[in-house]
């Protein structure tokens, strides 16, 4: 079965079609990029793993998929998981809703960070 669709597209997305139209494109994405896709079955997302660039900090989730290099520790996913989770209720406004949170209360201060879990995703200071 294709990750693209079946059980780990919905579990990924979360049963949201705009979650899953934004899980599919991230998915070629990463591909395109030449990332290692697996799917986390405890976490429900998928893990692109290997990429070089093509993502922020140590990671980005955009839909249910999570993009990184290889910051793939189980309390990442957990906190990318919750990343997943704001996809699927916000849908596709999740993006500009965290990109303007992002630039009036960066890292530590933006309440997705905060949701997620600062300590899982990694924010110390």
């Amino acid at each position: 079965m294709s990750e693209h669709r079946g059980l780990p597209l919905i579990r990924a997305s979360r049963g949201s079609a705009q979650a899953a139209f934004v899980t599919r494109l991230a998915l070629r994405y990463a591909r395109l990029l030449g990332a290692d896709v697996t799917f986390d079955p405890e976490f429900g997302i998928f893990v692109a793993s290997g990429m070089r660039r093509g993502f922020a900090r140590g990671g980005t989730t955009l839909g249910g998929v999570y993009l990184t290099r290889r910051n793939v520790s189980r309390t990442v996913l957990r906190h990318e998981a919750i990343h997943a989770d704001q996809w699927a209720r916000a849908g596709l406004a999740f993006g500009v809703m965290y990109l303007y949170e992002e630039i009036r209360r960066p890292g530590l201060r933006n309440r997705f960070e905060i949701e997620a879990g600062l300590a899982d995703g990694g924010y110390t200071h």
